[in-house]
């Protein structure tokens, strides 16, 4: 991949930004927001925002193969992609659409690159925030231009983390319950994965548990954190692919926290 790609997407998701998303930021009409599924919105803003950048990435990369959210609202095939040869982009033109839609923050732009199969980039922008982060495998993670350290290892009394509980069976969002005093601090749920990624990053969380695990939501977010020294697992342990259909993922800041969190929140 060459070094020049990194910038080209990067800026990408900034114009987009600038040019198509927060012009429609609180000025949204009725007739702008529709739902795809009960509960599941989608916005002009989305639409718009996919079209653009999904042209973009195959005119940056000639030949490669674009798996968006909305495209595959209309084609769910298109993720047969993410298992084939080649390039591939993952793009969430809009992560935190129904904060987007209620014109509160925070949401995100986020695009991953998988190349014959494996994550081989990623970009996540908070255009509110003006934060922006970007990781090569192997290359590590940078955000806003600096490279992101792994950081020290909190005992279990000073880990803070999010848990996405009203997607959890019954029976597991007991267990968080039951275990919430185990760890120092239980954030709410800030109804986007791309924000969430971007805090572990920060330092401002140390472990983030989702159910609902869309690749658009998590092949970015992943792979940021692992460059960045951290752990992106399924509960029983086995590594997040963006091509692994079912739920549950548990990201964690380092080992250490992952598997103390577990413990905690999901049991041994």
């Amino acid at each position: 991949m060459a070094d020049h790609l990194l910038d080209d997407v990067d800026t990408l998701l900034r114009e987009t930004a600038a040019s198509v998303v927060l012009p429609l930021f609180r000025k949204l009409d009725d007739a702008d927001v529709t739902e795809k599924a009960p509960g599941d919105l989608v916005t002009v803003a989305d639409q718009r925002a996919e079209e653009r950048i999904s042209a973009e990435l195959r005119r940056l990369l000639p030949g490669s193969q674009v798996v968006g959210e909305e495209a595959v609202a209309e084609d769910g095939s298109l993720l047969r992609h993410l298992r084939g040869d080649g390039d591939v982009w993952v793009v969430d033109p809009v992560d935190g659409t129904g904060n987007f839609a209620a014109g509160r923050r925070p949401f995100a732009l986020m695009v991953a690159l998988l190349s014959d199969g494996e994550p081989a980039a990623s970009w996540v922008f908070d255009p509110l925030a003006g934060t922006m982060a970007v990781a090569r495998a192997g290359a590590g993670t940078r955000l806003d231009g600096r490279p992101v350290r792994e950081t020290p290892v909190l005992p279990p009394d000073r880990l803070r983390g999010t848990a996405m509980v009203q997607y959890l069976p019954r029976a597991t969002r007991d267990r968080v319950a039951a275990g919430e005093g185990r760890i120092g601090e239980l954030l709410p749920g800030q109804h986007c994965a791309g924000r969430e990624y971007l805090d572990l990053l920060t330092g401002d969380q140390q472990f983030v548990l989702f159910w609902r695990t869309l690749p658009w939501d998590h092949a970015p977010g992943a792979l940021l954190v692992r460059e960045a020294g951290g752990v992106a697992r399924r509960f029983d342990g086995t590594e997040y692919h963006p091509a692994d259909d079912g739920p549950g993922l548990l990201v964690a800041s380092d080992e250490q926290t992952w598997h103390e969190v577990r413990a905690a929140l999901l049991g041994d």
